[in-house]
């Protein structure tokens, strides 16, 4: 059998958008980093690229996407709306050797690893072998070029005055399906289809 042409996939990944208001605060602090960091030791994330991912999918048949989206629309309708709050700074793996620096997210009653177990399982179909991998809720922020830590010590003393910054809140009411198609000019970003979660009764402003 004659393998799919490069045409024939679509790289794929599940996140939670961030809202306008926390995207310009967390740019006010990336603006910050950047400006302590040497040209090009980061490659840096659009604001409008924001997002929490969930599940990053790699390359996949495009024929594959109506399954994907029988998959997963189940899961998010069955799961609780989230009150997210992006706050704080970090790197991976970590400060000494990093490779992205990142905004934490999440929920207080730590509810969105569950989600991000669920729809791992729904979509578990994709690749059996795939072993279970760990989950830590964030916005990517730059990527650290190879080579380029020089920008290290002045970032992480900045990084430490962040800390505990908060960027804001906001109720987390659906999911993406988003296509990412590398470009020259780095990553570009396009819905395919969004899944609402369902709507807890704390979060309607009747009560």
């Amino acid at each position: 059998m004659a393998a799919d042409p490069p045409s024939a996939f679509l790289r794929l990944f599940i996140a939670i958008a961030v809202p306008p208001a926390v995207r310009q605060e967390i740019a006010r602090a990336q603006a910050r980093l950047r400006r302590q960091s040497p040209p090009g030791a980061v490659r840096w994330t659009r604001p409008d690229q924001f997002h929490v991912t969930l599940k990053f999918l790699g390359d996949v048949p495009a024929g594959q996407v109506p399954a994907l989206e029988t998959s997963l629309a189940p899961v998010c309708a069955a799961f609780p709306a989230l009150p997210l709050s992006a706050r704080g700074l970090g790197f991976f793996p970590n400060a000494r050797q990093p490779r992205v620096l990142w905004a934490a997210a999440g929920d207080d009653d730590a509810r969105l690893p569950e989600l991000h177990r669920q729809i791992a399982a729904a979509l578990r179909w994709l690749d059996p072998a795939e072993p279970p991998e760990k989950f830590t809720a964030h916005i990517t922020l730059g990527r650290f070029k190879p080579g380029r830590h020089a920008a290290i010590p002045k970032l992480l003393e900045l990084t430490a005055a962040l800390r505990d910054q908060q960027f804001g809140d906001w109720p987390a009411d659906a999911v993406e399906l988003v296509r990412s198609e590398l470009t020259a000019t780095g990553a570009e970003h396009f819905p395919l289809a969004s899944f609402p979660l369902a709507w807890p009764k704390r979060f309607n402003q009747k009560g």
